[in-house]
């Protein structure tokens, strides 16, 4: 399996898919392509939820403003999985989950393998105008404007085509000690009171914070200030009228701000990277 992630929208994945089908039979499967454009942060985020849910696969992400530029193509291997895309730290949230670590580096380990980053090796752009487009290798970009099908989607099918076990065994790769690091703030928590960020907001307009869901799990039926705003404090978003805005724990397992049938965005006027105090 090779799932695909971008921040595309139409039709350019199609691009990508066209190559990952000429070099290989593997199945194809979206995660999104409609991630806000060139916000890696938000990106790293709902791949850090969603991926731990495969088994193990090949993971195409391309959320790439540098795309042209000096950055490096990398391919991450954790935990029998792995993660093609820019060295701009959109991968590595993600892959400290699938590798069963928290830190940076090597020390995590999951499904038996650890955490480990490869540089890819590109080609000369000269190179792509002759070569064939089914054989080329290592890829060339093409274009500076579209790695995601010249670099990204070749190397994706050669690391499904090796195996995640035995693709560093190639000539088009090397090991990297030092690579883009992305990584969440944490929240400030002290008695009653927490200080945190909004992490993202989805598209109903939840509110995702970064304070852990312990700080009011065990609390419903109660109410708590938001930035000095009493609010309700429920397990779920239909215990209240149509909306009402409440404080619940979302899947993710942080603290969470919604409206019943509504948009917690606008209700408390909160974006990605506002500030959220919460207090008993």
């Amino acid at each position: 399996m090779i799932t695909l992630s971008s921040d595309f929208g139409s039709p350019y994945p199609a691009a990508m898919k066209g190559v990952v089908c000429q070099r290989t039979d593997a199945r194809l499967v979206d995660i999104a392509h409609d991630f806000p454009r060139q916000d890696v942060r938000t990106a790293a985020f709902w791949l850090r939820e969603v991926l731990p849910y495969f088994p193990p696969a090949v993971h195409l992400v391309v959320v790439d403003p540098g795309v042209g530029t000096d950055r490096d193509a990398i391919v991450v291997r954790a935990g029998g999985h792995a993660l093609v895309g820019p060295d701009n730290g959109v991968l590595l949230p993600a892959a400290r989950v699938l590798a069963g670590s928290t830190a940076a580096g090597v020390s995590g380990t999951a499904q038996g393998g650890a955490l480990e980053v490869f540089r890819v090796r590109e080609g000369s752009r000269e190179a792509s105008q002759t070569a064939d487009p089914g054989s080329d290798w290592p890829p060339s970009p093409g274009s500076s404007t579209f790695h995601g099908r010249d670099v990204f989607a070749p190397v994706a099918a050669r690391v499904h085509t090796l195996g995640v076990d035995a693709f560093p065994a190639d000539r088009g790769f090397e090991p990297l000690e030092t690579w883009e690091s992305l990584r969440f703030p944490s929240a400030s928590v002290e008695g009653d009171s927490a200080t945190g960020e909004v992490l993202v907001v989805d598209g109903f307009g939840n509110v995702i914070t970064n304070v852990p869901g312990a700080h009011v799990r065990g609390r419903f039926g109660s109410a708590m200030q938001v930035n000095g705003e009493a609010v309700p404090v429920r397990e779920a978003y239909a215990t209240v009228d149509p909306g009402v805005g409440i404080v619940t724990v979302g899947s993710h397992g942080n603290v969470e701000l919604a409206v019943n049938r509504g948009r917690g965005d606008d209700h408390f006027d909160l974006e990605p990277g506002s500030t959220v105090r919460l207090a008993w």
